[in-house]
Parts: structure tokens; sequence; C-alpha cells
């Protein structure tokens, strides 16, 4: 049995992968908000998918109930989709990759994505992630970019992997491509991690920036734009009406202006910021009490809606 069934056969011109997986590499929703941007951007279409079963736990990750026209049931399985598109005033195409991070068979999962990407032709691979720091949403996000190639380090200015420690599926999938002969590179968005609750359209929109230059064109990122300034403006109304948030967010500030950055060999097992660095001071809210403010807010927003 093949693992990715396809529904048709695109022909692809020098395409790129660019790979969004949800769990424990998509802090914020950041990797997956950009990969969906990517795909209504580029009108992408469906070709192929792996079906969840093999690779799954359901208990983890679990089907999405819906109702439609009132009535009709409707169950979205947790699919890893394969999309193709048109990169926009390019001779390139784009391979997109949107799914869930994989409970078991991570090996098979990610050896068939690579073997695909080599049948398509693949001669680049991105893969898009968003980690939980502690860095203030009051100022941009960064986003670190990361390859093994020497000559992907010089063309695109990024930096050498130096991360040691556990992994995601896309740790795999980049051992995999390499394994093929495949150059790829990993952006990562730093989220605020007491925003980590939330989709982070903020976070979406620093991804795609910094895609950009690896796919070598503009992808004029309109839609994201203004989703994240709504989203800015949420928060600010959320941390404006407590005094603790204000001063959490303010320490966060003076720790960023006086050059103790977030580093990213900083990050635990979890994916997140090592919480020995966030700060200790008692009489500062802890991330889950911003977060829930947050959502309390945003409930609030919808029923005014």
């Amino acid at each position: 049995m093949r693992t990715i069934e396809f529904s048709s056969r695109p022909t692809f011109r020098d395409p790129i992968l660019v790979a969004a997986f949800r769990g424990w590499n998509d802090g914020g929703s950041a990797a997956t908000v950009a990969a969906a941007f990517l795909k209504n951007r580029c009108n992408a279409e469906r070709f192929a998918l792996i079906d969840p079963d093999r690779f799954i736990d359901y208990q983890q990750t679990r089907p999405m109930v819906s109702i439609e026209d009132g009535h009709v049931r409707s169950i979205a399985w947790p699919e890893t989709e394969f999309f193709h598109a048109r990169l926009p005033n390019s001779e390139r195409d784009l391979l997109l990759v949107i799914g869930a991070e994989p409970n078991f068979r991570w090996r098979e999962f990610s050896h068939a994505i690579s073997e695909l990407a080599t049948e398509m032709g693949v001669k680049l691979g991105v893969t898009l992630g968003g980690l939980l720091a502690d860095t203030p949403h009051t100022r941009a996000i960064p986003v670190s970019g990361a390859a093994h190639d020497p000559e992907l380090l010089e063309r695109f200015d990024l930096e050498p992997v130096r991360y040691e420690g556990p992994t995601g599926i896309v740790g795999v999938l980049h051992d995999d491509l390499a394994k093929a002969g495949i150059p790829s590179a990993s952006l990562w968005a730093a989220v605020p991690h007491y925003l980590g609750g939330n989709p982070n359209p903020t976070a979406a929109l620093a991804l795609v920036n910094a895609l950009e230059p690896l796919v070598e064109c503009e992808l004029t990122p309109t839609e994201l734009e203004a989703a994240s300034a709504a989203f800015d403006r949420q928060i600010a109304r959320v941390v404006a009406k407590d005094a603790e948030m204000r001063s959490y967010v303010t320490d966060l500030e003076d720790r960023l202006d006086s050059g103790d950055d977030y580093d990213e060999d900083d990050e635990d097992e979890d994916g997140d910021a090592d919480d020995d660095d966030l700060t200790s001071e008692a009489d500062l809210p802890t991330g889950d009490e911003i977060a829930a403010e947050l959502q309390e807010f945003l409930r609030e927003q919808r029923d005014d809606s």
C-alpha cells in the first residue's frame, strides 16, 4: 500500500517544497496559518493526501465535526494534504504540504514526502515553524532561518543549524531531504509564549515575509497584514485593561532592549523557550492567565458581533 494517495498527477516546473505541520512545530499556529495563506494566495489545488489512520492518534489529534446547511454533519479528518500551485510572477511552482505532525511511523511518513519531492523534481525544501519564546508582542516577530547546505547558507544569508535535542517531524524531514540530495532550510517564528494558545497572524506574516527571498517572488500578503493589524489591536486592548499584564510586557521589552534576547539554543524539549529564562517575579501573571484573558476578550468580541 502506497503511503500517499493521488487524485491527480500535476506537472511541476522546477518546484519548491514548502511544508507546515500542526502540533509541536506550530506555536501560535504560525506555520499552518502562513501555509493556508500560501494555498489561497497561489490558488493551490490538492492533488494528493496521506490518510491519517496509520499515522495519527485520534485521541490526541481529534477529527473535527461541523454542521453544513444547518443539518448535514461533516467530519474533517487530520489528513496531510499536498497542493500544486504556480508561484506568482515566477517560472517556478510550489509543492505545498500541510498536515498534522504524526504520532506513529515517522520514518515512513517523512520518507514518503521526500520520495515525492524527488519524483516531482524538487530542488529546494523549506519548512515553516513557530516556537514559543519570551518575546513581547509589541516588537517585531523574530524569524530565524537555518540550513545545513553551504550554498543555501551563503545564498540566503541563513544560519548554520546548531540546535541539538528533541526534534519534531520537520527535523526528520530535513534529514530525509538531505539523504535524497535536496537542500532544505527551516524558518522559525518566535511567538510570544503568553499568546501561544491563539492563532497568531502576526507570526504567520513574519514567516511569509521571510519566505519571499527563498521562493524568489513577492507574495503580497495583504490579507495577513490586515489580520495582523486587527490581532495586534485586540491584544493592545487586553493588555491595557490589566496592570499586571502591562508590567509583564514592559519587563520583556526591557530585557530585549538590554540585549537579553531570546536564544534558539534555549528551546526546551517541549519546543518552548526554557522556563528558567522567563521572569520569575511573583507579582507578574502567568502565560496561562494572560492567554485566558485574551481568549475571554475574543469571546466577548465574537458575542458583540
